[in-house]
């Protein structure tokens, strides 16, 4: 034992005189990176204040001041035997490069992580000396440039991340070195060039993320060699070529995506042998033949998206076996054949799309033992045969999409019994069975369309229970009976369709109760009148009531209030006495169809104040008098009309569409004349009356005449001494009257003008309500239209395309939209030129959010329906209206409220059309903060930077605020890593779980949206529909 203490003491003796002597050694080494990484921090623009304070050094004065200045103590540095081995600055507000960083000063440095700043410039190629790293992540940065080669000299690195940065050129081969790799992610950048086979040697590699680049060329063979690989997602990129069939050695993964890519050439059967995956996804590719049967192999996938390719040939059997699938979408290919039967074992499937196929034969009986489906959509097909009995058993299905294809027999119970239904479409097949018995009450549908089929019976009045319902069609079938006037319960409704039917009865005046857009009530048998009550369809844009057995007068007070109409069919009825003069307050009406009635009387002059009339039928009537050409001649957008039929007489209008009018659009009148083929000219019928009678009218007229005009003048004269004695500073509008004023306007042009001037006080500055880029908006109090904005602008003298600004402006007036601000017009003359808007007194969202108060107003409910009405408003611009039209300026300011806090956009279009010259040509781009990032490079404006502006709004919405820097991290991130409670605005109260829920979708929406390749935003089409699908907040 003696033996044993003497050991001991002789170890520690050791211990103490190697410490004795190694000490000043460490410290100087401490201290040469202390001053390293001070001078690299004097480098940088800014910091966050843990890093500002402690990266200090001791005072020049202070005793031993070059050994005792340690970093060990710094904010984010770790250090092992008194050197730096970890430095980690995630989300440290880092602003600057790493061009003066002292990478060889820290040759012990095994993590570096700076995360979540604003670092850029490159990233230098000193980072080789860092040969003891073996963690590294500058990710979610504006790093540009290349990857150095010399990141393959790290060779003990196991992770590497460099993802959503700014990065460019190749992945560099020489990462083929680094065989300790087991994370390498280069998501979202700019990366292009071809993946290098090196990456094969990566033996250790578990994950390898490479999506969001532009990487091309084919995938090498060589990646086959992965075999410790877990996860794969090279998608949305421009990979062309085959799938290796090597792939099938990767016998850990257990996600592959490689979808939205170039791919070519058919699926690899060895894929099967991969059965430990659980993702694959190739949708959106060029593959083509069929779908290997191995597939069946994987028990443990769960998602398979094979959709958007050219795959043909029948579905395999096999994949019935695969248990564990939950979303299977096999959609807008050329497979055909029938469903396999073994479709029936798939018990945890929620989501199944088949449709846009060649796909035939029966749907199987199976399909009752899917009790977890959610989304089925098989539509456009060729399917036969009857439904299967229990195709809502499990009672979760909410969509199911049918449409076109060749089903027939009767609906099942378990459908009709299906209170999950949120949209059901069967139109466009052979279904048979009763209308009123086969359907039951859906307190969650919200869209239904039985048209196009073979229904008989009556319409149930539980149509009325389905709270919900927006949208329902049953048009083309064999309904009969009338129509049940609970449909006043169906509050939500927007668009009925009940056309082609064998309805009859009275129209039920409880339809004044609803909002709807759209109603079609044609080709059945109704009788009666048009209820007065259809003056409250203030929301109505479509109207067909034709081809009925309807009578009686048209009710003007229906045509003064419907004014959002912009197609009236009322034809093929017994309408009779004359055409109300109230037509003319009509003007958004394209087309209007009052043909085959029993209409008197003579064409109403008011037809001219319908300016945006296309399309006129009023054939076959019995019309009579002269048609009032000076009205027809101002409707310069007519192009099409029909008067036959009528007894009218005298000249038609020198006006286009009279003029290029066929004999058959004018014919079986009784004394038309005009300069049209077929018509006897004017010259001839008007111009031969006896001289006896010109002289008796001259006896006649000439002395009247003489008189009034001298009473004229008598009167004008005593008008101008006591305007000019009463009020002398009338005296520039006086003058103006003599001057040229041009006008588009849904209202009297002129009229509007004087009563602009009257009501601002000739733009007096008291009446200013804001200032912008494009002018300044004054609010003017008008008897003719209520409250206006004016938005006052250079004259249009000024405008260098003035046609083109005319053409635009007179579009957008067009424009019918529940979320877009009404613009009525534009006048302008020598003094002045403006737009006149609609006038919101709730004001922008930017003022609303940045007011306490009133943001506490702007509950969870009503941002989720203003972000819901801003998708809306911008994919009606971007996809329904021809040519489109992109906003160019979305931001909080441009999106204005009414009293129910409904969104609405405004200043649609204003951008383009006042780009006056070149030079504003960047400032009319829109406003920052919400400028796409393309633009900066590009100047090429795109529906595409819409949609980027649009996420940002969102998050501002969400967030109640701009978002600011925060876009920088998500703009081309997913939603996985966020924290939803961080982005919610704290003065609201936390939201419920199903609030909670939407708001998160709509966050990841906002930040696809945000995506910094602009083709990988979605459309706002899609947005639009994602929003319009998702159940509102309660």
């Amino acid at each position: 034992s003696f033996i044993s203490i003497e050991n001991v003491l002789s170890f520690i003796c050791l211990v103490l005189f190697i410490m004795l002597f190694s000490s000043p050694t460490i410290a100087s080494a401490s201290a040469e990176e202390a001053h390293a990484l001070f001078k690299w921090k004097a480098s940088l623009g800014s910091m966050n204040n843990s890093i500002q304070t402690s990266w200090t050094l001791p005072p020049n004065n202070a005793t031993n001041s070059e050994t005792s200045a340690s970093p060990c103590t710094w904010f984010g540095v770790s250090c092992i035997d008194g050197t730096v081995n970890r430095l980690n600055l995630t989300s440290s507000g880092v602003k600057g490069t790493l061009h003066d960083f002292p990478f060889s000063s820290l040759p012990n440095l095994e993590y570096f992580e700076l995360s979540v700043n604003a670092l850029f410039g490159t990233i230098p190629p000193q980072i080789g000396h860092l040969s003891k790293l073996r963690y590294l992540d500058f990710s979610i940065n504006q790093f540009s440039g290349t990857i150095p080669p010399e990141i393959g000299l790290l060779t003990n690195l196991e992770t590497l991340h460099l993802i959503q940065n700014q990065l460019n050129g190749s992945i560099p081969r020489e990462i083929g070195n680094l065989k300790s790799l087991s994370e390498l992610a280069l998501y979202t950048n700019n990366l292009g060039g071809s993946i290098p086979a090196s990456l094969g040697n990566l033996s250790k590699l578990a994950t390898l993320y490479l999506y969001e680049n532009e990487l091309s060329g084919s995938i090498p063979p060589e990646m086959g060699n992965l075999s410790n690989l877990v996860e794969l997602y090279m998608d949305t990129n421009i990979l062309t070529g085959p799938i290796p069939s090597t792939f099938g050695n990767l016998k850990r993964l257990t996600v592959m995506n490689l979808f939205y890519n170039q791919l070519s050439g058919p699926i690899p059967p060895e894929i099967g042998n991969l059965k430990s995956l659980q993702i694959l996804s190739l949708q959106t590719n060029n593959l083509f033949g069929p779908i290997p049967a191995s597939l069946g192999d994987m028990s443990f996938l769960t998602l398979l998206h094979l959709y958007s390719n050219q795959l043909s040939g029948s579905i395999p059997q096999e994949l019935g076996n695969l248990k564990s699938l939950i979303d299977l979408e096999l959609s807008e290919n050329q497979l055909n054949g029938s469903i396999p039967v073994s479709f029936g074992n798939l018990s945890n499937l929620e989501i199944l799309f088949l449709r846009d196929n060649q796909l035939s034969g029966p749907i199987p009986q199976e399909f009752g033992n899917l009790k977890s489906l959610v989304v089925l959509e098989m539509d456009t097909n060729q399917f036969s045969g009857s439904f299967p009995d229990q195709i809502c058993q499990g009672g979760k299905l909410e969509n199911f999409t049918l449409n076109n294809n060749r089903l027939s027999g009767p609906i099942p119970k378990s459908l009709r019994d299906c209170t999950s239904l949120i949209r059901l479409r069967l139109n466009g097949n052979q279904l048979t069975g009763s209308i009123s018995e086969d359907f039951g009450v859906y307190p969650n549908l919200r869209f239904i369309d039985l048209s196009s089929n073979n229904f008989s019976g009556e319409i149930s009045h539980n149509w009325g229970q389905c709270s919900r319902l927006t949208d329902l069609r049953m048009a083309s079938n064999n309904i009969s009976g009338s129509i049940p006037p609970q449909f006043g319960n169906s509050t939500q409704l927007k668009v009925l369709d009940l056309s082609s039917n064998r309805l009859s009865g009275e129209i039920p005046k409880e339809f004044g109760k609803l909002t709807l857009q759209k109603l079609f009530l044609n080709d059945n048998q109704l009788s009666g009148a048009i209820p007065l009550e259809f003056g409250s369809l203030t929301d109505l844009e479509i109207l067909d009531l034709s081809k009925n057995k309807l009578g009686g007068s048209i009710p003007g007070i229906f045509l003064e209030k419907c004014l959002k109409l912009n197609n009236l069919n009322l034809s093929n009825n017994n309408f009779s006495e004359r055409i109300p003069i109230e037509v003319g307050k009509l003007v958004h009406v394209s087309q209007l169809d009052l043909s085959h009635n029993w209409l008197t009387g003579e064409i109403p002059s008011q037809i001219r104040d319908m300016e945006s009339l296309e399309k006129l039928n009023l054939s076959h009537n019995n019309l009579s008098g002269f048609i009032p050409g000076d009205a027809f001649e101002e409707m310069s957008g007519l192009f099409f009309v029909d008067i036959s039929y009528n007894d009218l007489q005298g000249p038609i209008p020198d006006s286009k569409a009279f003029r290029d009018a066929p004999i058959e659009a004018l014919q079986g009148n009784k004394g038309l004349c005009g300069n049209v083929t077929g018509l006897q000219p004017c010259s001839v019928r008007y111009k031969n009356t006896p001289k006896k009678s010109h002289h008796l009218i001259l006896i006649i007229v000439l002395p009247l005449l003489g008189a009034l005009l001298l009473l004229g003048a008598f009167i004008g004269l005593f008008i101008m001494f006591e305007r000019r004695k009463g009020k002398p500073e009338d005296h520039e509008e006086s003058d103006m009257q003599g001057e040229d004023l041009f006008s588009i306007s849904t209202f009297d042009g002129k009229a509007m003008y004087y009563e602009i001037l009257k009501a601002t006080n000739n733009f007096d500055a008291t009446c200013c309500i804001g200032n912008g880029g494009y002018g300044t908006v004054y609010k003017a109090e008008l008897p003719s239209a209520n409250i206006v904005a004016v938005r006052k602008l250079h004259p249009l003298s000024e405008i260098a395309d003035r046609k083109g600004f005319i053409n635009e402006v007179r579009a957008l007036t067009e424009i019918q939209h529940l979320n877009i601000v009404k613009l009525y017009g534009f006048c302008s003359n020598a003094q002045h030129s403006f737009l006149v808007f609609e006038y919101l007194e709730m004001g922008s969202l930017a003022t609303i959010l940045s007011r306490e108060k009133e943001a506490k107003e702007l509950d969870w409910p009503k941002r989720v329906n203003i972000i819901k009405g801003v998708a809306s408003a911008l994919s009606y611009m971007h996809h329904d209206c021809s040519p489109p039209i992109v906003h160019r300026n979305i931001s909080s300011n441009n999106v204005l409220l009414d009293s129910e806090y409904e969104a609405r956009v405004s200043d649609f279009g204003t951008a383009k059309l006042l780009k006056l010259d070149s030079s504003n040509w960047s400032a009319l781009a829109g406003t920052y903060g919400y400028v796409a990032p393309e633009l900066a490079y590009t100047m090429k404006v795109t529906e595409k930077c819409d949609v980027f502006s649009f996420g940002v709004l969102t998050l501002e919405v969400i967030k109640g605020k701009h978002p600011g820097d925060l876009i920088t991290s998500l703009s081309s991130s997913s939603a996985d890593g966020i924290v939803l409670k961080e982005v919610l605005d704290q003065c609201l109260s936390p939201p419920s779980i199903e609030v909670e829920e939407l708001l998160m979708f709509i966050l990841k929406l906002a930040i696809a949206c945000l995506h910094t390749n602009p083709q990988s935003r979605p459309t706002m089409q899609i947005v639009s529909q994602l929003l319009s699908s998702r159940a509102p907040p309660s």
